[in-house]
């Protein structure tokens, strides 16, 4: 009875509501959610901390060097040696956004309540902002240009002219992100799951999150993106040496404050951060329906 309670919404005899943690009314215990799959830094090209970009404004821009923008030219004996030098391609322009959430708690109900609320709420903000990242980055390389369109399920076929995408203009496809139904098309690819055939067994054996034509296969979790649903459908291969960028103006921050009128405890917890194609052409996005 008393654990049924928790999914009620109790309020005291006075009106003040939120007391759902007080210890008479629930179990003696709280279960975590469960943590999302989220994609690590070093996937992306350049990791920009607030240190590296304390004095550069608002906004900064990151020069790319043109491909092919140097040419060798054959000399003559006795004839000048031609000049040459590299071109500067379009710039790409940083400009980091800033997020955040204010965590407010009544001393009341740190008082009364048998788990440390404040605590708690913090640590699930920074599970937030870490999520926010690999939101962001998703959102990034959706925009692409470079696209294969697949069926119901994703195929061998579908991956592997994907990474012909970045091989075409010499970049390296050196990973292959994955929603959690494109996942599961892969783990029934008999080419894949028939040891006998693909010749690999450790990639069984670790669940099919280990290499793939060369490239380390990472998952993303649908529910770190903005439309779920669809995101778990799709995949991304890239060349994580010039892909994307991620540039902190200001890591997460907690700022604690006391709002002594209300007799409250608080915390605002912040951030300032961008993510952008560094080259387009270097991602791939394969789609199934």
């Amino acid at each position: 009875m008393a654990f049924n309670r928790i999914q009620e919404y109790i309020t005291r005899d006075t009106g003040v509501p939120g007391t759902l943690l007080i210890p008479k009314l629930i179990m003696p215990m709280l279960v975590d959610e469960v943590d999302k799959h989220l994609l690590p830094r070093e996937l992306a090209a350049i990791f920009q901390t607030p240190a590296q970009t304390a004095n550069q404004g608002s906004s900064w821009t990151l020069n790319l060097i043109k491909p092919n923008s140097m040419d060798i030219h054959q000399i003559g004996e006795g004839a000048e040696v031609l000049l040459g030098a590299i071109e500067y391609d379009t710039s790409v322009t940083i400009s980091p956004v800033k997020y955040g959430v204010s965590v407010r708690i009544t001393r009341e109900m740190m008082e009364d309540a048998q788990f440390d609320l404040f605590e708690r709420n913090i640590r699930y903000a920074g599970k937030r902002f870490a999520e926010k990242e690999t939101e962001l980055i998703i959102a990034e390389l959706n925009s692409t240009t470079n696209t294969v369109a697949g069926g119901a399920a994703i195929t061998i076929a579908n991956i592997t002219e994907g990474m012909n995408y970045l091989e075409r203009d010499d970049y390296t496809p050196t990973d292959l992100l994955v929603g959690d139904e494109v996942l599961w098309d892969m783990r029934n690819i008999d080419t894949f799951v028939e040891a006998d055939k693909a010749g690999n067994t450790e990639m069984i054996k670790t669940g099919f999150l280990g290499t793939l034509f060369g490239m380390k296969v990472v998952r993303f979790s649908r529910n770190a993106t903005p439309t779920p649903s669809t995101y778990a459908k799709y995949a991304y291969v890239i060349d994580r040496a010039h892909s994307f960028l991620i540039a902190y103006k200001r890591d997460v921050t907690i700022e604690n404050f006391d709002l002594a009128t209300f007799d409250m405890r608080g915390a605002a917890i912040t951030m300032r951060i961008d993510v952008e194609y560094i080259r387009d052409t270097a991602t791939c996005e394969i789609t199934t329906s």
